[in-house]
């Protein structure tokens, strides 16, 4: 298994040490050609204006998308909202990869950055994970097919549909592996 993560922008190192941590092979992806040897991608937090734009400069819209279809994509943050159908308060164009609609940083800008657990549903053993919200996007919409895996306030904050998951926290940022082994045994049921 060889998990992918966008590094074109953002935190894409944090994400691939968790791999490390639990053992399992990640590469960094900046081209198709590098997605394509892939069995699943993570899009990464950092700056979803400048991702979106990267993306495209880099050809790997079209790429993404793709994948997606057959193969398991998780999005944190700036990665879920890249992943969306739709974005209210930004005139970018996201990938359209899940059903959700979602507002950029909507608890506010990096001052108002937090740290609060959230809810994992009953899919977890153990409820409370700590949930890192850096200028967060929220999920303001669910659509058809789109399952809620995590709250914070009765607010989504980790959601799934298929094969594509997306968090608006960073869980990267914590010691606690969860939330990756979980995308994981995503994998493995698709391999």
């Amino acid at each position: 298994m060889i998990i992918g993560i966008l590094a074109l922008q953002g935190d894409f190192a944090l994400h691939q040490a968790v791999f490390n941590k639990l053992e399992i092979e990640s590469v960094q992806v900046r081209t198709p050609r590098e997605l394509s040897k892939c069995d699943a991608l993570v899009l990464p937090g950092g700056e979803s204006t400048t991702l979106v734009k990267l993306v495209k400069k880099n050809n790997l819209e079209t790429a993404v998308k793709n994948f997606g279809r057959e193969k398991v994509i998780f999005g944190t943050c700036a990665g879920l909202i890249l992943l969306a159908n739709k974005v209210i308060n930004q005139p970018i164009s996201p990938l359209q990869i899940l059903n959700i609609t979602v507002e950029r940083n909507a608890y506010g800008r990096q001052r108002e950055s937090f740290i609060d657990f959230i809810d994992l549903n009953s899919t977890f053993e153990i409820k409370n994970f700590e949930g890192v919200f850096i200028r967060a996007p929220k999920i303001t919409q669910i659509g058809e097919g789109v399952k809620i895996l995590a709250s914070y306030k009765n607010s989504p904050v980790f959601v799934e549909s298929e094969r594509t998951l997306g968090a608006t926290f960073h869980p990267e940022l914590t010691n606690d592996t969860r939330i990756h082994r979980y995308i994981l045994d995503k994998i493995k049921d698709t391999l």
